[in-house]
């Protein structure tokens, strides 16, 4: 779950870490006023809470010196439409504005800790010059980017957070400061299972060290171990993807017009290739589990075909923990119950497969059967066109 600035702000200020002065979150131009008292003395900085990064090139980002001027932009900024190069040629819709008061920023720094696959463990990247894509640092300048690994036992260390900020030049009188920040935002990345956490940039200032945006990314499977963040708002998921996230379904929707329902993650990836590689494209990723009963099979077909660029339907199950006779019995129970306006095509394999072909076959219903995944992704992909 990507959570938006405001959000990661919050939690980080909980924890130890300064972050500008806050004036809250707007919706509605009228509310500029009350933000900006809140907010402290001018100037004060207008930012655009989508999920891209970008923003500020983009006119996200504004920078108001009156009262006059904070509303004028947001007026302006409200309701339009944002496109960054993150976004990759789509608007975001522009919802929602924090509003913070500005700061002196002496120098800017980035700091991120990702997980790091190779180390099994979260790593710490760093950079002396901050305000940048850490791609652009990447590609430009190599030698500039500080990598530590971080024990996730322990955490990140004093004298391993010494050692950091004096890699990335932080002077003397603010060494203190950084590691206490560095520290805590290690601590939060550990605490939250989160799979990124990037300040871009950490400013030094001149009473210390500050946060001057933040994005965190946290781990969805982690969400049962996280009820504060399991309350919260997924903003990037449809609302498909909400629903069948309240239904325990793993569903994830795509630009394609095959809609998928599997068993297995593994089996559901490598059905959605071998559609790709028939010709076709998949609607989406759907994961039904282990459990594919009648209610669970109807629930996850019903998601499926409220998406209208879906013009066909593979079912492609195999039968271990559930048997196929008992698979079919749920995809004629749900076929019951669910009017279906589109081809429908079901690839069983497993436990009892003779009888859920035969159950499928004795429905009355037009289900087109296949017997392996790739006749039957080219039968799908024939009935989608």
């Amino acid at each position: 779950m990507k959570l938006l600035e405001h959000e990661a702000k919050d939690i980080l200020r909980a924890r130890g870490v300064a972050v500008p002065p806050s004036g809250g979150v707007i919706a509605k131009p009228a509310q500029v006023a009350a933000a900006l008292k809140r907010a402290g003395k001018a100037p004060w900085v207008l930012k655009a809470q989508v999920l891209a990064g970008g923003r500020g090139k983009a006119g996200g980002i504004k920078l108001a010196k009156t009262p006059k001027e904070a509303a004028a932009l947001a007026k302006a900024m409200i309701g339009m439409d944002l496109i960054t190069h993150q976004t990759h040629g789509q608007a975001i819709k522009v919802r929602e504005l924090l509003i913070e008061g500005g700061v002196k920023i002496e120098r800017e720094l980035y700091f991120s800790v990702v997980m790091d696959r190779k180390a099994a463990a979260p790593t710490i990247i760093a950079s002396a010059q901050g305000g940048m894509e850490i791609e652009t640092l990447a590609a430009e300048k190599p030698e500039s980017i500080v990598r530590l690994t971080v024990d996730p036992t322990s955490g990140l260390r004093d004298f391993a957070g010494r050692r950091l900020a004096f890699a990335l030049g932080v002077p003397a009188d603010r060494v203190g400061a950084f590691v206490a920040t560095a520290k805590a935002l290690v601590k939060a990345f550990l605490e939250l299972d989160c799979s990124m956490l990037e300040i871009n940039p950490l400013i030094l200032t001149p009473k210390g060290v500050m946060a001057l945006d933040a994005k965190v990314i946290t781990d969805d499977n982690a969400l049962f171990r996280q009820p504060e963040l399991a309350k919260k708002t997924d903003h990037e998921a449809s609302a498909l993807e909400l629903e069948a996230k309240k239904a325990d379904i793993s569903y994830v929707g795509l630009d394609g017009t095959i809609g998928c329902m599997v068993n297995g993650a593994g089996l559901a990836m490598g059905t959605m290739d071998t559609i790709a590689l028939a010709g076709g494209s998949p609607a989406n990723f759907l994961d039904v589990g282990g459990t594919a009963d009648e209610a669970r099979v109807t629930k996850a077909l019903g998601i499926i075909l409220k998406d209208k660029k879906v013009k066909a339907v593979l079912i492609n199950i195999f039968g271990g923990i559930v048997k196929c006779d008992m698979i079919a019995a749920g995809v004629v129970g749900a076929l019951k119950k669910i009017k279906l306006k589109v081809p429908l095509v079901v690839r069983l394999q497993g436990t009892n497969v003779a009888a859920g072909k035969d159950i499928l076959a004795k429905s009355g219903i037009a289900i087109i059967q296949a017997d392996e995944l790739w006749d039957a992704a080219k039968k799908a992909v024939e009935a989608a066109r």
